[in-house]
């Protein structure tokens, strides 16, 4: 049995370790360039869209990854081996060990990174999708034809699958960054919603990681006590800050399990992870 107790300081410690986080915006929001506000030398950046265009000087590491199955490989060496994994399945001690044999160097690499930006989820379930669609699974055993319902069901399993895998890496603070898309429904009403292949992962998304949030732009305003209030505005707004509550009153995603973040906070993911791993609350 490999079950032990946990002690408080054991826990506080590993908490101050590590954060899961989902990061959406609009496309052009400016998520990608908020990689140059997290430690360089501690940053890899898992380059899934080839969009760093516009971070050209940002001194960080990052992996170009343009298949599904190779998205999974470095999951895997970055979260490690999965003990309840049986030998024949992703994140196995026996997948582990030989992706650390055959990429020692990479797994060396990886194994220095402290913070892992993943750019982005987006395209992690379109790659997904195009990996499932040519697996047994995705093909009706009936007629032979392809079985949409099939891939998605694939899809949304190993997505979620390799989601938690990230999530119990130890001591990485993992950020998983996503297209946040408006849709104007029957009613003319704005919905904002993460922009990913299939409807499950998406739903699941915020239950696994701690932190949700939203980049934005927005407009200062002077409130009744003087003090400085934001206001939503997508189409003119000057100022990107990031949504951290849900609740809001935008309706944009955002989730903060620490209690340490306000309604919004400024666009610095670094000063947001020291605020929500080492401040005090209240």
């Amino acid at each position: 049995m490999s079950l032990r107790i946990v002690t408080a300081d054991e826990r506080l410690r590993e908490a101050q370790g590590k954060t899961t986080m989902a990061l959406f915006g609009p496309s052009g929001a400016g998520k990608t360039t908020l990689l140059k506000t997290l430690p360089a030398e501690e940053t890899v950046c898992l380059d899934l869209e080839a969009g760093l265009k516009s971070v050209q000087d940002w001194r960080g590491d990052s992996l170009p990854i343009r298949r599904f199955a190779d998205a999974v490989d470095i999951a895997c060496l970055i979260g490690g081996a999965n003990p309840a994994a049986q030998p024949d399945e992703h994140f196995s001690e026996a997948h582990h060990a030989h992706l650390r044999g055959q990429h020692p160097e990479l797994a060396a690499r990886l194994d220095a990174k402290r913070i892992v930006f993943v750019d982005s989820i987006t395209d992690l379930t379109r790659q997904a999708m195009a990996w499932a669609k040519t697996r047994p699974e995705a093909m009706s055993e009936r007629t032979g034809k392809p079985d949409t319902r099939g891939a998605y069901g694939l899809l949304a399993r190993e997505v979620i699958g390799l989601l938690k895998h990230l999530q119990h890496a130890p001591g990485r603070t993992v950020i998983f960054v996503g297209i946040l898309e408006r849709i104007t429904d029957e009613m003319n009403r704005t919905i904002w919603q993460p922009q990913m292949e299939g409807g499950k992962a998406a739903r699941e998304l915020p239950g696994i990681v701690d932190q949700v949030m939203t980049l934005g732009l927005f407009s200062p305003e002077t409130g009744p006590d003087g003090a400085t209030a934001w206001r939503h505005d997508p189409e003119k707004g000057e100022t990107r800050r990031l949504v951290c509550r849900s609740g809001n009153p935008w309706g944009l995603p955002a989730k903060d399990r620490s209690g340490r973040l306000d309604l919004t906070e400024p666009a610095d993911l670094g000063a947001l992870l020291s605020k929500i791993n080492h401040a005090s609350k209240g």
